[in-house]
Parts: C-alpha cells; sequence; structure tokens
C-alpha cells in the first residue's frame, strides 16, 4: 500500500504537469473569443449609433441624386418629358447652388437645353449621369472652383454628351449655359 500512494502521487503530479498546456490553450482561446467578442461589439455601436452628417453635405449629396435621377429620367423615357419631370429638374438645378444662385432666366435656359441633350435616343450610363450630375452640381457651385477645375469640369460634360451621340450644338449650347452660371454663381 505504501508503494501505491507513491505512485499514485507521481500519477497526479504527471498529470498535472501534461494538463497545463492545455490550460494555457483553453485561456488563450476564451482570451481571443472576448477579443472577438469586444470587437463585434465596438462595430455594431459604431453601426448603430452614426455621427451625424454634415447638413451642407448632406445637401449636397442629395443634389447630386436628384440630378442624376432628373438625368435618368430624360434618358430611359418613353416619349416627351412631361411637365412634372421638367420642374423637378428646374428645382433639383435652383437648389444646386449653396451660396451665389445664378439668374433663373440661366436655370431655365440650361434646362431647355438639357432636353434635347439627354432625351431617349442618347446613350448616356448611368455613370455618365452620375458624373454629369456631379459636374452641373460643382458648376452651380463655381465658387469653390478654380479656372482649371471648372476647364476640366467642362471638358467632362463635352465628353460625356459628345460620346452619347448628342450633336454638336446640343453640347455647345449646354456647355454655354453651364460657363453662364459659372461666371453667375462666382
Amino acid at each position: 500500500m505504501k508503494a501505491r500512494l507513491p505512485v499514485f502521487c507521481a500519477l497526479l503530479i504527471a498529470g498535472s504537469a501534461f494538463a497545463d498546456p492545455y490550460v494555457i490553450a483553453k485561456q488563450r482561446a476564451r482570451d481571443a473569443s472576448e477579443q472577438n467578442n469586444n470587437e463585434q461589439a465596438r462595430i455594431q455601436k459604431a453601426t448603430a449609433d452614426p455621427t451625424p452628417m454634415d447638413p451642407a453635405l448632406q445637401a449636397t449629396l442629395q443634389n447630386i441624386g436628384d440630378l442624376q435621377v432628373n438625368f435618368a429620367a430624360y434618358v430611359n423615357a418613353d416619349g416627351q418629358p412631361d411637365a412634372g419631370q421638367k420642374t423637378s429638374l428646374l428645382n433639383n438645378l435652383s437648389h444646386a447652388a449653396q451660396s451665389a444662385k445664378a439668374s433663373s432666366d440661366s436655370v431655365k435656359k440650361l434646362a431647355a437645353d438639357l432636353l434635347p441633350a439627354l432625351d431617349q435616343r442618347k446613350k448616356i450610363t448611368a455613370l455618365q449621369q452620375r458624373k454629369l450630375a456631379i459636374d452641373v452640381h460643382a458648376l452651380f457651385n463655381s465658387s469653390h472652383l478654380s479656372a482649371a477645375q471648372q476647364k476640366t469640369m467642362f471638358d467632362e460634360v463635352q465628353k460625356i454628351l459628345t460620346e452619347a451621340g448628342v450633336p454638336q450644338g446640343d453640347v455647345d449650347a449646354v456647355v454655354a449655359d453651364l460657363k453662364k452660371i459659372a461666371e453667375e454663381t462666382k
């Protein structure tokens, strides 16, 4: 019996020596799991409680989106645009400027010249419509643009419309209207 006690103690000591690495591994696994849970909680909190967006930025993005919707409506129209679409375009063009406003005659002239440029026969992709909306919005706020930036935007508008198969006269009319508006909003 005395011989069994030292063997039993030796087995206990050996068992605890072999169990020790597993304890460490289990603890590391618990730590990693806890860290993962904490990160998930942080991400959920960040997405559930977003910081408020700058109102000017929000208005800009909304106007660009509205202009793009107007352009898409004209490009994808089955027939001539209705009065509601024309009014929506005029309103969105009028709201594009954030500081100095263009004259209502200039805005009406641009809208009238955009109609034939955007009609349903033209092939202006959604990406081009988005870029056109961004450029138009930016040119309505030309006080924030350098002369080089304005020239780049005029060139982009001209390129988008020309690639879509818009007759050169219509392209020139739209660009001329945008140049006038850019001068008025400086």
